[in-house]
């Protein structure tokens, strides 16, 4: 599988042929140019060797001419003793350097020849050789195949003779054998073929070494270009498992599950970013440890199954972290094996139940509310109308003047007693049929400087600070004025509830990418246990109390599509922000 690259626009492919070509051409280039050397430099060698061949057999076939023509002047002298011209060819054509000897007059006539002689048609005219000034040498091969060459010139014994020699009765006698009385009526030519044979050997072994370095450059170049190929398959496959090892890397941190390795001694290996998270620890600080010294107790539900190197799936555990809150996890395990399917190691999936287990306790909260809806809108109706008569008539016996003083203080009593329970009613009636929010672009400065003005009187009397900050004028969301009004009259009477005398409240608003509005008081604070009831229907921890207050709040909040966010220490105080959305489409 590939993985296509944004960033660069070649193809895998086609930039792996790419690298592979720029090298490999650069390669076989050289390679040829070496060749082409060693080409050029063989064809040299050879050319040269044919020129010092051609040279030294000249040299050596003139020395042999010399030597033909010496020997024939002395037979001359010395008579017949001294021997004759066919006796000198004939041993001399014994060297086996020698192919054969031929020595003809002008006009075709024989005057001597050995060794194994060509055919005479073959041999160069007499005339041009004799008109030529320099000797005709040319290459021809034998009746075998053995390369000979040969050199023709004219064969002059009597160019060297002395003049006083010429005169001696031995040299007339000879002339007159030879049937000429002139020197330049007797022109002969000789003919002396030499074999090549140690020179074609050489030669030969020249071109043998210069093939086997051919080969051996051959070989090597392909055993580079062997080399060249395996080592752009191994960068390829270290590319291959780089990129796979990328993607399998972005793909276990992009996970919305946590995922955790561990060894056979149920050590942590790796950990990816999800499960650092819902641990709230490093990579590092991870590592090493195992599973239940994370969750923070001395033995955990899972340990037994995975010392028994046992899979499951989505076994429940609390996570206690080191910041003391607890995280609720679902957990699956599977087994890490190697080829030869042996144990290596578990991977573990953890999954957050944190937000499931909100959306479960905000179901249940609402399943809860409509049913304590249902009832409370029944049970209303049935206890408005005697709340009103019996306020009727407690305010009949207060107004009396026949009745004294205490039961005049009893009446007063009674009517407080029912305008409670009406409010109380009242609450009920709202909380179990809110009605739909009317959305509107309000000025949040407006609604909170009222809100604090209506309960301006109940924070005098216990001496309480109100302060309004962090509101720019024309501070515009998106709402129902009424509900927002009773979110922060709800907000403002408990925070003056759980204020001591002498204390302050602060409502404070922002506006960026959400509407943040909060009441933060220096009361006495709220425990944790506290908090996770705060908003249930009924409950409170004042003892005029009807505990519907914040359920309220919580129910108008999320009619308007935000969030309460809680932040209290006992004997702290407590700031409590809502969150709204900032656009009219979100609210």
């Amino acid at each position: 599988m590939s993985i296509p690259d944004h960033n660069n626009p070649i193809p895998p492919n086609r930039q792996d042929k790419r690298f592979l070509s720029i090298p490999a051409l650069g390669f076989i280039l050289a390679s040829l140019l070496l060749a082409s050397v060693l080409a050029i430099v063989t064809w040299h060698n050879l050319d040269r060797e044919e020129q010092f061949m051609e040279g030294f057999l000249l040299k050596q076939a003139e020395t042999l001419i010399r030597a033909f023509e010496a020997g024939a002047r002395t037979s001359m002298m010395m008579g017949p003793r001294g021997g004759n011209l066919e006796t000198l060819v004939t041993e001399t054509a014994r060297e086996e350097t020698i192919a054969y000897i031929f020595i003809q007059d002008e006009k075709g006539h024989p005057v001597a020849n050995a060794g194994n002689l060509p055919e005479p048609e073959s041999l160069p005219p007499a005339s041009k050789v004799l008109s030529a000034d320099q000797p005709q040498a040319r290459f021809l091969r034998d009746q075998s195949g053995q390369r000979i060459y040969e050199i023709a010139k004219e064969f002059s014994p009597l160019t060297m003779m002395p003049r006083r020699m010429e005169m001696m009765p031995r040299w007339r006698n000879w002339r007159g054998m030879q049937g000429n009385s002139d020197r330049n009526e007797h022109r002969q030519i000789i003919y002396l073929g030499l074999y090549t044979e140690d020179f074609d050997a050489a030669r030969a072994e020249d071109v043998k070494q210069s093939l086997i370095l051919l080969g051996i450059l051959f070989l090597l170049s392909s055993g580079g270009l062997y080399a060249l190929f395996l080592s752009h398959k191994s960068q390829v496959t270290k590319a291959a498992l780089e990129n796979m090892e990328l993607y399998t890397d972005n793909v276990i941190h992009s996970m919305p599950a946590g995922l955790i390795s561990i060894d056979t001694e149920r050590r942590i290996v790796t950990a990816n970013s999800t499960a650092l998270e819902i641990f709230a620890r490093s990579e590092t600080d991870m590592r090493g440890k195992t599973l239940q010294q994370l969750m923070g107790t001395e033995e955990c539900s899972l340990a037994p199954l995975l010392r028994a190197g046992k899979e499951f799936i989505d076994q429940p555990i609390d996570c206690l972290r080191q910041d003391g809150e607890t995280v609720p996890l679902k957990v699956s395990a599977s087994n890490l094996r190697d080829r030869e399917g042996d144990l290596r190691g578990m991977v573990l999936i953890l999954r957050d139940q944190r937000e499931i287990k909100a959306m479960e306790d905000a179901l249940e909260r609402s399943r809860r509310h409509a049913a304590l809806g249902q009832m409370a809108a029944g049970v209303a109706h049935e206890i408005r109308n005697p709340l009103g008569t019996l306020r009727g008539f407690a305010q009949y016996f207060s107004r009396n003047a026949k009745l004294d003083d205490q039961a005049k203080e009893y009446a007063d009593l009674m009517v407080g007693e029912v305008d409670r329970l009406n409010r109380t009613v009242s609450a009920l009636l709202q909380f179990s049929r809110p009605r739909d929010p009317e959305i509107i672009k309000i000025d949040f400065s407006t609604i909170a400087q009222k809100s604090l003005t209506f309960v301006q009187e109940e924070a005098d009397n216990k001496q309480i600070d109100l302060k309004l900050q962090h509101l720019e004028p024309g501070s515009n969301l998106y709402a129902d004025p009424d509900l927002l009004q009773q979110v922060l009259l709800n907000l403002l009477q408990n925070s003056i509830a759980a204020s001591d005398t002498g204390g302050s409240i602060t409502l404070g608003g922002k506006i960026s990418e959400e509407i943040h509005l909060w009441v933060q008081d220096t009361g006495k604070g709220i425990s944790q246990e506290e908090q996770a009831k705060m908003f249930n229907p009924f409950y409170t921890t004042k003892k005029d109390g009807t505990g519907l207050g914040l359920a309220v709040v919580q129910q108008i909040v999320e009619q308007h599509h935000g969030r309460i966010e809680v932040n209290s220490q006992p004997g702290q105080g407590t700031c409590i922000t809502i969150i709204l959305p900032r656009r009219e489409e979100q609210a």
